[in-house]
């Protein structure tokens, strides 16, 4: 009989094992997994610097011709030899309403992720989720038609002429004469589009939830709802940020839906803060006056506002990407 002594035992794991110093293992595809993953990401990287030289290096000539202040003149006027451009209201409509379908989508987002995971049963729960994923197959355009044919006249009679009756003092919901899609209706219809995102992500996130937390939290004496603000929420709002910004960044860009609803004001109309005006956003001015692209001068000065998109939504994924990463250190 034959016996196998510690010294051999040793050696023979650290044959196997991995070598001395923290080195790789050796295995081809640990070695191609790694430059596969490294790859990737470095792709990406040169791909976003690559998209931000390009915008900048074709808005740096009409920048320079420009004869107003790009930050605060509200023209935006590229015809005949002279360019006279400004962002102010652009960046205003763009950032109002995607900020306003953030404050409608984010809650209603997370109420139902909340009660697919939490609380309905696996025979309703199923068939709710794939529903909700299916809002994000609908096609922008559709979007864009159904908020102006359908839920313009029922959003005038219910919503904003009651709130410009109530609240009209505030300058934010003061009435005007656009008479078709407003900043508002934008907002809404921008929430509809984006809530299947923010829920989709933020139901798997709480769905990773451990459940030796939850159980803790309710042999603890718990209820549900108590469970669910001590456990659930506090582990999940990493992702639900993650989710926002993501949905956010969709809201920023959208072009189509926007186009199509929103009112583009004339020149020389009264200019306001309130969401029942009309306007532009970034991406609805490129869009709209994509016929217009027939000289370099001209076509930098859109550029130079898709430079200003383009730079708005890295901010608002870098904020995001600096908040986690808090939240992380805060709960470890």
């Amino acid at each position: 009989m034959s016996t196998i002594t510690g010294a051999s035992v040793v050696d023979t794991v650290d044959q196997g094992g991995p070598p001395a110093g923290g080195g790789s293992t050796g295995r081809l595809g640990d070695r191609l997994m790694a430059g596969a993953a490294k790859g990737a990401g470095i792709l990406v990287i040169g791909l976003v610097v690559l998209v931000g030289a390009f915008l900048l290096s074709r808005a740096a000539p009409a920048l320079a011709a420009n004869q107003a202040n790009f930050v605060t003149t509200r023209v935006f006027s590229v015809d005949g030899g002279t360019l006279r451009f400004g962002i102010v209201d652009l960046l205003w409509v763009t950032v109002l309403s995607s900020v306003i379908a953030m404050a409608l989508a984010v809650p209603v987002a997370i109420g139902v992720a909340l009660f697919i995971t939490q609380y309905a049963p696996r025979r309703l729960a199923t068939p709710a989720a794939y529903l909700i994923d299916l809002l994000a197959a609908v096609p922008s355009i559709v979007y864009g038609l159904w908020g102006a044919k359908v839920l313009l006249q029922p959003y005038r009679e219910h919503v904003q002429d009651p709130l410009a009756h109530a609240l009209g003092w505030i300058p934010l919901f003061r009435s005007t004469s656009v008479s078709a899609g407003t900043i508002l209706l934008v907002s809404i219809v921008l929430a509809i589009m984006i809530l299947p995102i923010i829920t989709a992500l933020s139901r798997e996130v709480f769905a990773q939830t451990p459940v030796a937390h939850k159980e803790g939290a309710l042999a603890l004496g718990a209820t549900r709802w108590e469970m669910i603000r001590t456990a659930v929420l506090p582990f999940g709002r990493p992702g639900v940020i993650s989710a926002s910004m993501l949905g956010l960044g969709r809201a920023l860009g959208e072009t189509i839906a926007v186009t199509i609803i929103l009112s583009t004001l004339p020149g020389g109309a009264p200019w306001s803060f309130s969401v029942f005006n009309g306007g532009e956003t970034f991406a609805s001015r490129i869009a709209n006056n994509a016929a217009e692209f027939d000289t370099p001068a001209k076509t930098g000065a859109f550029i130079a506002a898709g430079l200003v998109l383009f730079l708005l939504t890295f901010a608002v994924n870098a904020v995001a990407r600096i908040v986690i990463e808090r939240r992380k250190a805060f709960t470890e």
